[in-house]
C-alpha cells in the first residue's frame, strides 16, 4: 500500500499578510523565507495529523484487495472518490463503476465498501484510488486549531532559525503546537 499525493493544494491554510501579522513584521525582506516556513508548517500539520488541510488529490496504490468489504483511506476529510482502476497483466486500465462502491466519508478514516472486487492482474500497484480530500479551497475552510498550530509552528521556525544551521531546520516542535493538533491525530493501526 503507497499513498501519495498527486495534485498540491492551490493556496496554503494561513497567509503570508497574516504569518507577518503574527510576527508583527512589516518589512519584505523575509516573505520568501515566511512563504517557505508557511509550506514546511502545512506539511507538518498535515504529516503529523493524517489531514490534508486545503482541497487536494491523492492517489492509494495496493497489490491486491485488503481482506473483508471495506478498504481505508488513511488521509482525512475525504471529500470524493474520484476513480478506482484496475490493471490487467498487460498493464491495461480498467474503471471500476462507481455505482458499486459506496464512499463512508464521515468515518475516520473515511471508509470505500466495494460491491465488485475485480482481480488485478499486475502483481505490484495493480489497483489504484484516486480521492480528493481537505477541508476546502480556502484557509478559512480549515479549522481554526489547525491554522493556528501553523501559525505557531511558522512563528517558532522562524525565532529560531539563526540559531541552527540552514541543514538543520526545522529543528524542533513548541509544545503548543502538539497540544493543538492532539485532538486531530489518528491512532496508529
Amino acid at each position: 500500500m503507497t499513498l501519495f499525493r498527486t495534485v498540491d493544494p492551490l493556496v496554503e491554510p494561513v497567509t503570508l499578510a497574516e504569518v507577518k501579522a503574527h510576527l508583527r513584521l512589516e518589512q519584505v525582506s523575509e516573505d520568501v523565507l515566511i512563504e517557505g516556513l508557511i509550506r514546511a508548517a502545512r506539511e507538518e500539520v498535515e504529516k503529523t495529523t493524517g489531514q490534508a488541510l486545503i482541497d487536494q488529490s491523492w492517489r492509494l496504490t495496493l497489490d491486491d484487495w485488503p481482506p473483508g468489504e471495506v478498504l481505508y483511506l488513511h488521509r482525512t476529510p475525504v471529500r470524493e472518490v474520484l476513480s478506482v482502476t484496475v490493471f490487467d497483466a498487460d498493464g491495461a486500465a480498467s474503471i471500476v463503476d462507481p455505482s458499486t462502491y459506496r464512499l463512508d466519508a464521515h468515518s475516520e478514516p473515511a471508509r470505500l465498501a466495494l460491491k465488485a472486487r475485480p482481480l488485478p492482474g499486475q502483481r505490484l500497484n495493480g489497483i489504484e484510488i484516486d480521492f480528493r480530500a481537505g477541508y476546502g479551497e480556502a484557509g478559512t475552510d480549515v479549522p481554526d486549531l489547525l491554522r493556528r498550530a501553523i501559525l505557531i509552528l511558522v512563528t517558532y521556525w522562524f525565532e529560531f532559525r539563526a540559531a541552527f544551521d540552514a541543514g538543520d531546520q526545522p529543528v524542533s516542535l513548541p509544545s503548543g503546537f502538539q497540544r493543538l493538533v492532539n485532538g486531530y491525530r489518528k491512532p496508529r493501526l
